[in-house]
Order: C-alpha cells, then sequence, then structure tokens
C-alpha cells in the first residue's frame, strides 16, 4: 500500500511550494542501536516470516482495574533503525480486526522512504485478541453472517435479520473462545497496552500514525497520553464524538455519493460508456431492482473446469459495491463487472469480485483462512467502543431498529450497511454506555489529518471536524481519492507526511488540497466473439487484459498457487516463482471463439509479459506474445499463414502494489 514518493514539497493541487516552517519538535536522544539493546533485553525473537524482531509483553487483562490480576500478551514488531536513530515511528492500523505485523509490517515497510527505516524504529502491533496477541476468529460465523440478507423493510425480513444478527453473535462467541476476555478488548484498554511498550523502551516520546480505525485508536491515545506524542498523523479519520448510528447513516450518504460520482466517471470516458451502452448509474439502478425482486441464477466456471450453479441477490450486489467503494481501482473493477451486466447480462464478474470480499474459496465456498483478520475482534471492539446495549437484547434491538429503518428507507444506495452493527445489540459484555467523547485537543502535538475527498468510510466532513478542534492540526485533503491516502503514490501528499516525520517541517498553509481521481483508468472489456477481433495481436493484448482484471488475480496474495474458471471455458493456472508469476492455461476462453492452450509469464520488475500459446476456435493459431513497457508483438502462424506485428498497448496496466486485497467485513464499512 505504501509507495516511495518522497520528493521537493511542489503541491500540486495547491499550486504553491511549501516554505519551511519549523517547529519545536521533541526528540529521543539518537543513541545508535539503542532500540537493538532493548530488544535483546527483552528477549526478542524473529516474527514469523518478517524481518521484524516480536516482542511479547504481559499487561493487565483490565489495566483500570489492577485487583483484577489477570493479564494477557501482546506482540510488538520492531524493526530497528539503520542510522542516527530519531526515535519510533509506530502504525495502529485498521479494522478493529486486523493483525498489525502479519497484514501490514514487511509490506508497508517495504515502500517506506529510505529515511525513515534509517532514522526511526518502525513498529506494528497485534492488537490484543487478535493475531500474534490472542488469535481469536470466527470465520465461518462470519461466512453466514455477511450473506444474510440485510434488509429490515418488512416484518418478516425483518426478524431473520434479528435472528441472523443472533445467531451471528452466539456462534461467534463460541467459535472464538473469547467470552472471558471480551469486555476487555475495546480501543480504551488496548491503547494502554501501547503505552506500557512504551514505558518499557524508554522513549518520552514517539510519533503515532494512524489509519481507519487506527485514527480512532490514535485520538484515544492521544486523549489519554498526548504528553508522550511528539506528531500524529490521522489518515482516514474517524470523528469520535459521533454515536455508532450517526457515523454509519453519514457514512451511507457517503458510500452512495461515491458510487454515484463513480459511475458519472465512467459516463464520460468513451470506452467504459461504450461497454455499458446505456447510462452506468441506471445499469446500476436496474440491476439492483432486478436483484430486489428476486435472486438471479449463475452457471459459474470453477478452477476444475467445471461450471456450478450459483445465486446472486441484493444483498450481495451491495456487499460488492460497497467493499469496491474504498479505492480507486476498486471502483473500476465495478465499474468494470457493472458494464458486464449492462452489455450482456452477465453476473459472472459480479460473483468473481463477491467470494473474495467475503472471505471464502469460490469453488467450495468454505471460509478461507486469513491469520491477518478476525471478525471476532472487530465486533469485540465494535461493540465496546460504541454504547447500542441497554441491558435488554430485545430493547436494544427496537432502538437499533428504529434508527436504521429510517436510513433504509431513505431511498440511498448501499444503505443495507446501517444494519452492520446490529449484533452488538446481542453481543456478550456489549457496551450500554452511549455516552461519546468529545473532539480530541492532542495540546501540543502537531497533528496532520489526512482525508480524502471521496473517502466513503471516514467522509471529510468527518477528518474536518477533527481537524477543527485540535491543538496544533493541519488538514491535508485529497480530490477524488481513496480511503486511507498516505503512500498511495499521491507525491503532494506523501512530500507532506515525509516532510513532517523526517525535517519537522509542517505544511506551510492550515489546509492543503492535493490532486487525484475517482477512479482508475478504464480497462476496456473483451470483445463477446473472436470475430470482433482486428488482428491475433489486438486477441492476445484483450487476453493480457482480461488476466490483469480477473478478480481473483487482481486480489491474488502473490503466493498461493490459484487456479479460475475462464469465462467461456477451459482454466487459468498463476503461481508465484520468485519475482515472477507463471500461468497455465487449458483452453482458456476469454472471448468465445479464441481458445487457449499454452504457458506465460509476468515480470512485474521488468514490467514485462509474455504467452506462448496454441489457439483454436474460430481459426487455428501457434502464436508467441510478448509486451515490453508500452510495446506489445507477436509472431507465429495462423493457418498456416505467418502472422507478425507490433503495436502500443493502450490498455491501462496495474502494478502489483494496485492489487491490494479488499477490507473486510463486507455489507458494511470499517472505521
Amino acid at each position: 500500500m505504501f509507495r516511495l514518493a518522497w520528493r521537493a514539497l511542489l503541491l500540486l493541487g495547491a499550486f504553491y511550494f511549501v516554505l519551511p516552517q519549523p517547529h519545536a519538535f521533541a526528540q529521543t536522544s539518537p543513541r545508535p542501536d539503542a532500540m537493538r539493546e532493548t530488544l535483546r533485553a527483552l528477549n526478542g525473537v524473529p516474527c514469523p516470516d518478517s524481518e521484524f524482531t516480536c516482542v511479547t509483553l504481559t499487561v493487565p487483562l483490565d489495566h483500570f482495574n489492577l485487583a483484577d490480576t489477570r493479564t494477557l500478551d501482546v506482540v510488538f514488531a520492531i524493526l530497528p533503525a539503520t542510522g542516527a536513530r530519531k526515535g519510533m515511528f509506530v502504525t495502529a492500523t485498521g479494522g478493529p480486526g486486523s493483525a498489525g505485523i502479519g497484514c501490514c509490517a514487511d509490506y508497508y515497510t517495504s515502500f517506506f522512504a529510505r529515511g525513515l527505516t534509517e532514522h526511526f524504529d518502525i513498529v506494528f502491533f497485534d492488537q490484543r485478541g487478535v493475531g500474534l496477541s490472542g488469535g481469536l476468529t470466527c470465520p465461518d460465523a462470519a461466512a453466514a453472517w455477511y450473506r444474510a440478507d440485510w434488509r429490515g423493510d418488512t416484518p418478516a425480513r425483518a426478524q431473520r435479520l434479528r435472528d441472523a444478527a443472533r445467531t451471528f453473535s452466539s456462534a461467534c462467541d463460541d467459535e472464538s473462545g473469547s467470552s472471558e476476555t471480551l469486555k476487555f478488548l475495546g480501543t480504551a484498554q488496548a491503547v494502554q497496552d501501547l503505552e506500557a511498550f512504551r514505558a518499557l523502551v524508554g522513549d518520552e516520546k514517539f510519533w503515532l500514525y494512524g489509519e481507519s480505525y487506527g485514527t480512532q485508536y490514535a485520538q484515544a491515545y492521544a486523549d489519554a497520553h498526548a504528553e508522550h506524542l511528539a506528531g500524529m498523523i490521522l489518515d482516514g479519520t474517524v470523528d469520535l464524538t459521533r454515536d455508532g448510528m450517526a457515523y454509519y447513516a453519514n457514512a451511507v450518504q457517503a458510500f452512495n455519493d461515491t458510487l454515484v460520482a463513480t459511475l458519472a466517471a465512467c459516463a464520460r470516458n468513451a470506452g467504459c460508456a461504450r461497454d455499458f451502452g446505456m447510462n452506468p448509474l441506471a445499469a446500476y439502478d436496474q440491476l439492483a431492482a432486478q436483484l430486489r425482486a428476486q435472486r438471479q441464477k449463475i452457471d459459474f466456471p470453477l478452477g476444475t473446469g467445471r461450471r456450478a450453479a450459483r445465486s446472486f441477490h441484493f444483498g450481495d450486489l451491495e456487499s460488492v459495491a460497497s467493499s469496491e467503494m474504498y479505492s480507486e481501482g476498486g471502483r473500476m473493477m465495478l465499474t468494470r463487472a457493472l458494464a458486464a451486466y449492462a452489455r450482456d447480462g452477465d453476473l459472472i464478474p459480479l460473483t468473481r469480485l463477491l467470494y473474495p470480499n467475503l472471505g471464502v474459496d469460490e469453488t467450495t465456498l468454505e471460509p478461507l483462512p486469513d491469520a491477518t483478520w478476525s471478525d471476532a475482534m472487530y465486533y469485540a471492539v465494535e461493540c465496546q467502543d460504541y454504547g447500542y446495549f441497554t441491558n435488554d437484547v430485545t430493547t436494544s434491538e427496537n432502538n437499533f431498529f428504529a434508527g436504521a429503518t429510517a436510513v433504509e428507507q431513505s431511498g440511498l444506495r448501499l444503505a443495507s450497511m446501517i444494519w452492520g452493527d446490529l449484533p452488538c445489540a446481542s453481543w456478550r459484555d456489549s457496551s450500554a454506555d452511549p455516552t461519546r467523547p468529545p473532539h480530541t485537543t492532542a495540546p501540543g502535538v502537531p497533528t496532520l489529518v489526512l482525508n480524502a475527498r471521496r473517502d466513503p468510510i471516514t467522509p471529510p466532513d468527518s477528518a474536518r471536524a477533527v481537524f477543527e478542534n485540535l491543538d496544533d492540526g493541519y488538514l491535508i485533503m485529497q480530490r477524488g481519492g481513496p480511503h486511507v491516502i498516505f503512500g498511495r503514490g499521491v507525491k503532494c501528499v506523501d512530500d507532506l507526511v515525509n516532510a513532517f516525520l523526517l525535517d519537522d517541517v509542517l505544511p506551510a498553509a492550515r489546509e492543503t488540497e492535493c490532486p487525484g481521481r475517482v477512479m482508475d483508468a478504464y480497462a476496456p472489456l473483451a470483445p463477446r466473439h473472436a470475430t470482433e477481433f482486428s488482428s491475433a495481436l489486438a486477441a492476445l493484448q484483450s487476453a493480457e487484459t482480461e488476466i490483469y482484471y480477473l478478480p481473483e488475480f487482481w486480489y491474488w496474495d502473490y503466493a498461493t498457487l490459484t487456479r479460475v474458471g475462464c469465462p467461456f471455458q477451459g482454466t487459468l493456472q498463476f503461481r508465484a516463482q520468485g519475482d515472477a508469476v507463471l500461468f497455465d492455461l487449458r483452453r482458456c476462453a476469454f472471448t468465445d471463439g479464441f481458445v487457449m492452450n499454452g504457458q506465460g509469464d509476468y515480470d512485474a520488475a521488468q514490467d514485462r509479459f509474455r504467452l506462448r500459446v496454441d489457439v483454436t476456435g474460430a481459426q487455428n493459431c501457434k502464436l508467441k506474445y510478448e509486451r515490453v513497457g508500452a510495446r506489445s508483438t507477436v509472431a507465429g502462424k495462423c493457418a498456416n499463414a505467418r502472422v507478425q506485428g507490433a503495436a502500443p498497448f493502450d490498455a491501462p496496466i496495474p502494478s502489483q502494489m494496485q492489487n491490494h486485497a479488499p477490507l473486510r467485513p463486507t455489507k458494511r464499512a470499517q472505521p
């Protein structure tokens, strides 16, 4: 997710240079190897499959009642500074429910500017209860809950929704075995674990970056321990003063607006509009109405070469659409899948997107193990942090329905996410305190507040409300943009953050506008039939594009051997070999009448893609295809006639870093 983009501070959006604005940052003593000495003293061990060193802290189960002598273990991962040490740079990741060490530590750090790893001890952690700090999880219960019908618009559906939420609460509790610790997993307890770590290391102050839910965590830490922060960065910012219902009502509006903006951007793009053949927003609304009335049956292609009877319903559409709204790339993927429906009535691309967002195997429909995410922890924290419970499950549910029904009836698209926190009404040890904290002031702590204008889950008004109440805040807003903007390759954003951390330079203005876009460049759909190709080269260029934008490849982990069904027939297998990806195509057809058998490879470092295939169908060919950079070539024979050609590759080529895993849970979004 993080990329290198540290340069001179030219703000492309605001059209002025940022002038140095010195600030008296408190700094730790730059002792070389200070952290390495600490890690040895704390019996640090290598983190699993990582360059980081892991330290396990035994902390009180209840930091606020020391008469309770129970404890739990929390794991911190540290990458010591390679040069003169400035201090610690700590990242609080999103969710709640992400395992910061497994999901992000090495991955994020590999794209940090060299100065960060040279002068800062880089710190990630698995929050109490998740990953290496407890491993509480309930994937089976979660998979059932996220595919439930999240509608309460009739008495029968409302009762089924209540039953599904209660079933999930009980089943997740049983599956995770977390009953004894649930009431101690909220953010207020978790920030004390970080404070214990800071005290143990011995740094008087450190720098804290929070993304998404991590901004909630960071603000809570600042409220409790502002005196120990040298600087803070809030990215995708949660307004803690809103109660849960108000928060998600605001998010529903933002998701609707981002979806509308995405499809409007498609309408302005010639290729996207051509694939739809109708107004893109009208196509979405047409499909939503069709699915509201009746779920649709699908003949889904499997990696076994067979096809399976599947269904796609209204809740699935809202799950996919809300999940893909988080990023410009996801929005393009959704648009492309909707275009397939509008053009051909084809729901397979949307179904392909559904499964990785649900976290299930598309062949077996069984939950996929994911050590970096926990739905149990999502609700354990959410139901502690927000007071939905009123000491009686039925009353709590009725109160929830009273607030959520108005949102559901608003006519806004993606309104079903308003039901996401309904399990908190029946969750064991859910908080009954509806009180929300005042705005964080973070006295004496220079704070950058980052947000995108098209962030659907933490909309810009949330960031502004936080910024306006800070003692020393700076607002950096990106036009368009994803949820969480640091490290996404926008120079304007990354340079400001880098200068803040490395050079103690604050933005020249309290508010900065950075450039951005609503969605990535559109990749046109493959032609329906081989007779529509102008040449063999065009056909193979189209095949390359289809491989890149297969949801299974887009969201691939670049490790697991994976085989998927091609749209018309056959299979595609991909696997990693070093830095390259190897492909095996067996009677694979992305376009009817263009059937490929053969192999290929993709080397992102060389920006090179190759295919060596025998083609059958509309004609018989033996072809070698290669793209290097923006130029592609083909050589071979078709019907015993020589084929040779070269042409620019016009479709957008996603970088490996764009193919990041979707945020979960779906159907509702995470702060």
